[in-house]
C-alpha cells in the first residue's frame, strides 16, 4: 500500500509556522495499551497518517508512544515528520502542577516534546484525585492566567513547540486571549455535521486559532441514534457521490478548512477516512448539509453537567 500524502495547514499564531496534518488518529478514553493498539497505530504511519492525538485522562499515552518508537526504529517515519498532541487533566490544571504534568506524558510517551500540548477543559480540580466524570464538588477555581502562563513556559523550555486549548466556548477564549503571551494555535472542540459550530468557526478564524474537531462522525458517549451516520440527507449525499457517509462527514470538515481526529484501528476504514481529498461536495450539498438539526453531543465531563461550561453557545 503506497502512503497517502495528507494536506497541512500552518498553524497561523505558531513561532515557526508550524503545519499540522489535517487528518489525525483519535485515542479515545477506551483506548487500551495492548497490543492490537499499537499494531493499529504502526499500520496507520503505513497508510500515511503522521498526526496523532492523545491525552493524560485517555490512558492511551504509553501504547502511542511505543507505537511511534518502533515505527521511527523500523525506518517508517522519522519524529520530525510526526506532529503529537496531548492534553493537561483538570487535576493539574493549576499554575504549579502543568510543567511537571507535561513532563510526566512526555516519560509515558517516551518523547522529547509534543508538538501540540492543550488545556483539556477549562475548568480545575483537586489535585491528584482522577475520576470520570468528575464530581462537581472536587471543582476549584480555574485561575486561566496562571495556567496560560505555566503553559507558555512549558513552550519556552522546549517541552512542546506549540500550545493550545480543548473544549474553550469564544467567551472563554476571549478571557484567554486578553492574558495571552503567547496565543493559543488550536481549539479542539467537538465539530460535526449534527454540531457545526459555526459562530466559534469564525471566531476562531478571525483570531488565527485552527479548530481541531473530535467526535467528527457523532461517535464517542454515543446515545441513541447517530444523529450523523443515520442521517437521511447525509445517505442521499453519500450515494451521489459513491462515497461513504463517513468520507461526506470528513470531506465537509475538510472543505471548511478544519482539522479533525477520527477514531478507527480498522485498516480498511483508515484508509477510507484519508480517501477524500480527491473530490469535492457540490454547493448544494453544502445548503442540504447546513440544514441539519443542530445538538450538542459531549455536553461535558462533570456529574452533574454545568450550566455555564459553554456559556450558552450555539
Amino acid at each position: 500500500m503506497v502512503a497517502i500524502e495528507i494536506p497541512t495547514l500552518v498553524l497561523p499564531n505558531s513561532s515557526s509556522q508550524q503545519r499540522v496534518p489535517v487528518v489525525g488518529m483519535g485515542s479515545a478514553p477506551d483506548f487500551t495499551c495492548k497490543k492490537d493498539t499499537k499494531d493499529a497505530i504502526i499500520e496507520a504511519i503505513k497508510q500515511g497518517y503522521r498526526h496523532f492525538d492523545t491525552a493524560a485522562a485517555y490512558g492511551s499515552e504509553q501504547a502511542l508512544g511505543e507505537a511511534l518508537k518502533e515505527a521511527v526504529q523500523l525506518g517508517l517515519v522519522s519524529r520530525q515528520d510526526l506532529f503529537v498532541t496531548s492534553k493537561l487533566w483538570v487535576t493539574d490544571n493549576h499554575p504549579h502542577l502543568v510543567v511537571s504534568a507535561l513532563c510526566k506524558s512526555l516519560r509515558t510517551l517516551q518523547l522529547e516534546y509534543l508538538d501540540l500540548y492543550l488545556i483539556h477543559w477549562p475548568i480545575s480540580s483537586q489535585p491528584g484525585k482522577f475520576s470520570f466524570p468528575i464530581e462537581v464538588e472536587d471543582l476549584l477555581p480555574f485561575d486561566v492566567k496562571g495556567v496560560w502562563e505555566a503553559m507558555e513556559e512549558c513552550q519556552k523550555l522546549g517541552l512542546t513547540r506549540a500550545i493550545g486549548v480543548s473544549n474553550f466556548s469564544v467567551k472563554k477564549l476571549e478571557k484567554l486571549l486578553s492574558v495571552a503571551t503567547i496565543r493559543p494555535v488550536v481549539n479542539q472542540v467537538e465539530m460535526n455535521l449534527a454540531w457545526q459550530q459555526k459562530k466559534l468557526r469564525e471566531f476562531c478564524s478571525a483570531n488565527g486559532i485552527v479548530i481541531t474537531a473530535f467526535s467528527p462522525l457523532r461517535k464517542g458517549a454515543s446515545k441513541g441514534p447517530n444523529e450523523v451516520m443515520e442521517n437521511d440527507v447525509l445517505k442521499e449525499i453519500a450515494d451521489a457521490h459513491g462515497k461513504s457517509i463517513a468520507q461526506i462527514c470528513l470531506r465537509w470538515l475538510y472543505e471548511e478548512g478544519v482539522t479533525f481526529v477520527p477514531k478507527s484501528y480498522d485498516k480498511g476504514r483508515m484508509n477510507q477516512n484519508l480517501q477524500i481529498f480527491n473530490w469535492t461536495l457540490t454547493e448544494k450539498d453544502h445548503e442540504k448539509l447546513s440544514e441539519i438539526y443542530q445538538n450538542r453531543l459531549i455536553n461535558g465531563p462533570t456529574k452533574p453537567q454545568l450550566n455555564d461550561l459553554w456559556d450558552d453557545e450555539i
